[in-house]
């Protein structure tokens, strides 16, 4: 790696690709001693430059990403309209991710056409990819109906900023509507697994109870990490349904009951459209700053 006449020029596998300096050196933590300066005029440009010693993490950033072929491992139906399947990495395939991001999926068969699913699994779940998806649009009906174990698709990496910011005194306040739940069981595992300190809580909206995705799991999670918390909210149940929980849509007064101090907040909101700008404008006007917020629509 050498720096030249203020551009940047890294090497690898012998060839060349421009990056921003500032951005690799923030993002990869690469220090002064893997670069050359430039030679003084009059001087040779010929000299030896050792290679830096570059871990997993950094290489996998620094290489291209490798769309891969799957099989689905398993397939399990969480509601009649929503399917979690499993996909299994083949042999000698590695990826470092974080929870929270999402792969990209296409059939063989209809590689034009691809969709883009949030991870439910997190990254500490080694060896395979969950997704979870409703029946909706021409990816969702056919995996949802007709995906199948030993069937394949082809994966593309995970990418992706909807990440958990784990603190000390943190307090993760996740707003989610229908599917846009399952990157927050990502979130829960990997705190309940790590033993995070960092609390979070869940403020999920459905219409019905029959809609509520995870519920047995987030239950078990809620026993298991006296720091996180399953709130769930129905919007259309009928009068005489004996739902003892929340009824109604999610607002400012039912998330401040949860979080009375906001300092320490961080407000992440996925699912449709309209819910995720209605919790953003929601957010800023309980007084969450923008940095402190992440928005993940879904159409």
């Amino acid at each position: 790696i050498e720096w030249r006449s203020g551009a940047e020029t890294l090497l690898y596998t012998g060839r060349p690709f421009r990056l921003n300096f500032a951005l690799l050196k923030s993002q990869m933590g690469l220090s002064k001693r893997f670069w050359k300066e430039a030679p003084a005029e009059g001087e040779s440009d010929n000299q030896p430059c050792s290679p830096p010693k570059v871990g997993r993490k950094i290489r996998a950033k620094l290489m291209p990403k490798k769309i891969v072929e799957m099989r689905i491992q398993s397939v399990k139906m969480e509601l009649p309209d929503t399917k979690t399947i499993r996909l299994q990495w083949p042999e000698g395939y590695d990826v470092e991710f974080q929870t929270g991001q999402f792969i990209t999926l296409y059939w063989p068969d209809a590689p034009k056409y691809k969709r883009a699913y949030s991870l439910s699994s997190c990254a500490l779940d080694r060896g395979h990819f969950e997704v979870t998806i409703k029946r909706d649009g021409k990816m969702g009906t056919r995996i949802v109906d007709w995906a199948r174990e030993g069937d394949t698709m082809f994966v593309i990496p995970p990418t992706g900023r909807f990440l958990p910011l784990w603190e000390a005194e943190g307090h993760l306040l996740c707003v989610a509507g229908g599917s846009g739940v399952t990157p927050f069981r990502g979130f829960v595992r990997e705190a309940t697994r790590t033993r995070r300190i960092t609390k979070i809580t869940i403020f999920y909206s459905v219409r019905t109870t029959n809609d509520i995705i995870f519920d047995k799991e987030f239950r078990e999670l809620e026993a298991a990490n006296p720091r996180f918390q399953f709130l769930v909210t129905c919007t259309r149940l009928a009068e005489d349904d004996p739902w003892p929980g929340r009824r109604g849509r999610i607002n400012a007064s039912w998330i401040k009951e949860q979080a009375a101090d906001l300092s320490n907040a961080v407000f992440y909101a996925c699912g449709p459209t309209a819910l995720v700008e209605s919790a953003e404008k929601m957010a800023q006007e309980m007084g969450v700053t923008k940095d402190r917020i992440r928005l993940e629509k879904w159409g």
